[in-house]
């Protein structure tokens, strides 16, 4: 049976990851290849083209419909290799695909940089309070007084909750800043802290008790949601920061809400456990948040940036080596 491989991407994706030749390097690569605008099909079509074509390999965006578990012994048996250009693949691929060993590849640590600056980004929007003055400046005609109280992020003490990719790139962002970082996380070897000159805490209570500001970057597992409860958000020093570009779910919402309204802490958000964030959440409105729509990784300029990591995996693909970064069944399992 023969074999056409697919690249399936809406307009916008192939506009903003397959930029500057990418699209064109994309499709010598993998030819025979077809390029579809996955919004042009339902749930039915996607599955004839998946029998019509027989991919070995599908580049895929975040439009991309679900991938049926029966997808090599019934509909593409050919398939062998999925790249998803973006990054949570739960909703697409199925489990049994991987075990079957169907390699899957996401952009992985390709958009750890810019989550980390979106990271910067909202300390430093936390500590101007800026969510307060933004208002204050649009709305109320305000402007400063003897009383305002302003804040800088230089000489301050960082707590970073977790130690994986995104905070390995936002410490020499921060290292401008200050040399009073720590980090808290578990299963990371002594030797990793080391090699970043990082000062690791004894323990979660520590690291939030001891810092003014505190990066939330742990991933999240089934153990760890609301990890971040009440009383760890009571422990920042009044007047400190809370800001989270990982994952919603790792905190108590209700708890940082009464804190943040209470007027003790500021807090910077780009993550909800619920998202879209509903209209009438109660975050909004709160002028301690600094509240961006999951804006932190990749911006658009840089989707170009996931996009050369995964040309880079399918070249060695076809190459018979090994690819960066695969999704293991435990990778995929702690994946939300």
């Amino acid at each position: 049976m023969s074999s056409t491989n697919l690249i399936v991407v809406t307009p916008v994706e192939r506009d903003t990851f397959l930029v500057d030749g990418r699209l064109e390097a994309l499709k010598s690569l993998i030819a025979p290849c077809r390029v579809v605008d996955v919004e042009s099909y339902s749930e039915a079509s996607w599955i004839e083209l998946l029998q019509e074509t027989n991919p070995r390999i599908l580049v895929a965006g975040w439009k991309v419909k679900p991938l049926p578990a029966d997808v090599r012994s019934e509909v593409a048996p050919a398939l062998e290799y999925v790249c998803y250009l973006p990054g949570s693949i739960r909703h697409f691929v199925p489990r049994d695909l991987i075990e079957q060993g169907v390699l899957v590849t996401n952009w992985s640590s390709s958009i750890s940089r810019i989550v980390a600056e979106c990271a910067l980004l909202l300390s430093l929007a936390c500590m101007r309070r800026v969510a307060h003055w933004s208002h204050q400046m649009h709305d109320e005609g305000g402007w400063k007084d003897l009383t305002t109280v302003t804040q800088s992020l230089f000489d301050r003490r960082v707590g970073i909750h977790g130690f994986g990719a995104i905070a390995k790139e936002l410490l020499p962002l921060l290292r401008p800043f200050t040399n009073k970082i720590s980090t808290y996380t578990e299963g990371v070897p002594e030797e990793v802290f080391e090699e970043f000159g990082i000062r690791k805490a004894d323990s979660l209570p520590q690291l939030f008790s001891e810092n003014d500001l505190i990066i939330e970057l742990e991933a999240l597992t089934p153990a760890r949601e609301m990890i971040v409860d009440e009383a760890l958000l009571r422990s920042i020093p009044e007047g400190g920061a809370f800001v989270n570009v990982a994952r919603g779910a790792l905190v108590d919402e209700e708890a940082l809400l009464r804190v943040a309204q209470e007027g003790r802490i500021q807090v910077g958000l780009d993550v909800y456990t619920v998202e879209p964030l509903p209209a009438d959440h109660p975050f909004r409105g709160c002028r301690n948040i600094n509240m961006l729509p999951h804006l932190g990784g990749p911006s658009t300029d840089r989707r170009r940036d996931a996009a050369d990591h995964s040309l880079e995996n399918v070249r060695r693909f076809k190459r018979g080596e090994p690819v960066e970064s695969p999704i293991t069944l435990e990778i995929y399992d702690r994946s939300t």
